[in-house]
């Protein structure tokens, strides 16, 4: 049971996985502009008229960066972790 679990999780943990949803979901739809940099620039002008769908938007395309970002720091501590011994 336990191994399941752990074997679901892990493509959360690759940088291939995670870098392929960045690029299929986090940048769809690709023109005019990807989606979430839209949606960041409305957040960044006051995110006048944003309603709950807009920010739910927001929320499902930078689910990946925010993946990515995790996986990032995890990578640099585990860097640094190593350098120290």
């Amino acid at each position: 049971m336990e191994q399941e679990k752990v074997s679901k999780l892990s493509a959360l943990n690759s940088f291939r996985f995670v870098g392929i949803l960045c690029l299929l979901l986090g940048l769809a739809p690709f023109f005019p502009e990807p989606h979430v940099w839209g949606k960041i620039r409305w957040v960044a002008g006051g995110a006048v008229g944003m309603g709950t769908m807009d920010w739910l938007d927001l929320l499902w395309h930078g689910f990946p960066w925010v993946l990515l970002a995790r996986l990032g720091v995890l990578e640099l501590n585990k860097r640094k972790k190593a350098a120290v011994k």
